[in-house]
């Protein structure tokens, strides 16, 4: 789990939040209403101006310290950390429509047969209900709002966002040193990694509970 630095005071909103959390991670998997965490990144596009040297045994690949910037893309991460699932997705922005469009994909094509999606958010403004009214009809916006139970982080505490965790994972394994020059190629490479961690069936084990929190925490509370 990530450390968390800078913590001066946890104020009840903070506490509040924090503990929806952890009682929610505490919970039996229930497939009926998965919990699943869902953050963004950020990726920048980099073509070369000089073709690498190719990776030898001894030697690994090199890349020439010039390069091309070819834009950025948004990937979408969703993890049910419990179920040993994630649905990753490129999109060329992180407008509020575009995380509204995401969110009806996991409704209907990941989680058709779920009864209510549980997600964990963090405090981005496209994180909330205007998202789905200002993209969609409001009749779809209703339908689609009546589909997930929203999960606030704190303010300033993503890491108890346990997508982070997943996005840290994506970025060792799938991204390294490499250097991805178009979106057909991140998003291919994206995809590869996803099956690859979803065929392991990966989960994510949360162990920091309420009484590991009042434990480590308690000095930063305030009234």
């Amino acid at each position: 789990m990530k450390k968390m630095w800078c913590i001066q005071e946890i104020t009840p909103e903070y506490r509040e939040r924090m503990y929806d959390l952890l009682d929610l991670y505490a919970l039996p998997y229930d497939a009926r209403k998965p919990v699943i965490c869902v953050d963004e990144k950020s990726k920048q596009l980099f073509g070369e101006k000089r073709k690498p040297i190719s990776q030898k045994p001894g030697s690994p690949l090199k890349y020439d310290y010039e390069y091309i910037r070819n834009g950025t893309r948004n990937i979408f991460v969703a993890v049910e950390p419990k179920g040993g699932r994630r649905v990753v997705e490129v999109t060329k922005r992180r407008a509020k429509c575009d995380f509204a469009r995401f969110i009806m994909q996991l409704a209907d094509e990941h989680y058709g047969s779920a009864e209510k999606l549980r997600l964990v958010v963090d405090n981005l403004n496209t994180h909330f209900e205007k998202s789905f009214t200002e993209t969609f009809s409001r009749k779809e916006a209703d339908r689609l709002l009546g589909m997930v139970e929203f999960h606030y982080t704190p303010k300033h505490a993503s890491w108890l966002n346990m997508a982070e965790i997943e996005i840290n994972a994506m970025s060792r394994e799938c991204f390294g040193v490499r250097r991805f020059p178009r979106e057909q190629f991140l998003t291919q490479e994206i995809k590869a990694w996803e099956k690859q961690r979803n065929k392991n069936k990966s989960k994510i084990i949360w162990k920091f509970t309420r009484q590991n929190a009042d434990t480590k925490l308690r000095k930063h509370y305030v009234a």
